[in-house]
């Protein structure tokens, strides 16, 4: 199996006080890039058209190109992940601040469908909605949420409104987590490369079943990859069909879930209104702790989601083509293509796409 050890060096590989000692994954807006994004979604601004009818160039960003790209080099190729501080939030409605963040990500990639709904933009907010069910989601709930992956390249984070309490953000480096393991829990390391089911949460397309098999680590190209979601793991072995887990791999993926919640692995952050938060979902994990809302409706916590497609990525395990369909580099891959991906969404994905001077494959 091909290792890592011999690069310990990769700046993807870091501890909790790594980041605290150096900050350059934090980056920010000047008062002329803000200035450059707000005039941008005013041009824009059609309160009547639909967030796929939107074009990259659309939006001029002017001075916010050069610190976005950076935060991008950064979760890309740096630490895995980055914050971008400062979006203009002031005067924004949320549905213009969606915009907005919808605006970036059209300058980052190929937006990626989220759900059974094929929606391309998910609003972070509690909805009241129960996580730890078989259909449950996180983003849609107040919950503390496990560690885990998305299935995309990248997620980005555009926080329009904090909650009153809690809700605190929580990185982890994967390929520490990994290193870790292979370190303190030899005889259970192998079997974080032999692959589980994750359960689809009953948001699949009319041609995926309803789970599918993936490792938690893979490598591909001498590169480590990683995919996690206890939640979706447990809702599988519910799902007929489904291969049970033996009692040692339970422990092996029980002893790396506590592992990957460690303070010494664990960063955690709080996301302020004008933040944008990106995270390469193949080195990293991520959490939130659960959240005590505002009472007034227009302060409640909200952020938007987006998945992204990249540009410049690397190509993927095969393993990892079940749930990414797509594991060449620079294809629109990744993402929940759900039960609504219609002719408009193919439209959009390749106009985009082409704009990126990326392909699409499927």
């Amino acid at each position: 199996m091909t290792s890592i050890a011999a690069t310990p060096d990769l700046p993807s590989r870091w501890a909790a006080a790594d980041l605290a000692a150096d900050e350059r994954w934090v980056l920010r807006l000047d008062e002329r890039a803000r200035r450059d994004l707000r005039a941008a979604v005013d041009r824009a601004w059609d309160p009547d058209r639909p967030l796929l009818d939107y074009r990259r160039d659309d939006f001029d960003i002017g001075a916010a190109a050069a610190p976005l790209a950076a935060a991008v080099a950064e979760a890309r190729h740096g630490r895995g992940f980055s914050l971008l501080k400062g979006m203009p939030r002031e005067g924004l409605d949320e549905k213009r601040f969606g915009l907005l963040a919808w605006a970036l990500g059209l300058h980052m990639g190929v937006g990626r469908p989220q759900g059974k709904a094929t929606h391309y933009m998910s609003e972070v907010r509690d909805t009241g909605a129960a996580y730890r069910t078989t259909t449950g989601r996180g983003y849609s709930s107040n919950a503390e949420l496990d560690f885990h992956t998305d299935s995309t390249d990248f997620v980005a984070l555009a926080c329009y409104n904090p909650a009153a309490q809690g809700g605190m953000s929580i990185v982890t480096s994967s390929l520490a987590a990994h290193a870790c393991m292979r370190e303190e829990h030899p005889s259970l390391f192998e079997l974080l490369h032999e692959p589980i089911h994750f359960s689809r949460q009953g948001e699949q397309a009319a041609d995926e079943a309803p789970s599918y098999a993936q490792p938690v680590f893979d490598f591909e190209g001498g590169l480590l990859f990683s995919k996690w979601n206890r939640n979706r793991v447990q809702s599988a072995q519910q799902i007929d069909g489904v291969p049970k887990l033996s009692l040692r791999h339970r422990e092996a993926l029980e002893r790396f879930d506590s592992l990957v919640r460690r303070p010494d692995l664990a960063y955690t952050m709080f996301l302020e209104a004008g933040d944008l938060q990106l995270m390469n979902s193949h080195v990293t994990l991520h959490s939130r702790t659960d959240f005590v809302d505002h009472p007034e409706a227009e302060r409640r916590r909200l952020l938007f989601r987006l998945w992204l497609a990249t540009p410049d990525g690397d190509r993927l395990p095969e393993s990892w083509r079940a749930i990414f369909r797509s594991i060449e580099p620079g294809t629109v891959r990744g993402g929940i293509v759900g039960q609504h991906h219609d002719d408009r969404c193919r439209d959009f994905e390749r106009r985009q796409a082409h704009a990126l001077g990326m392909r699409v494959t499927h």
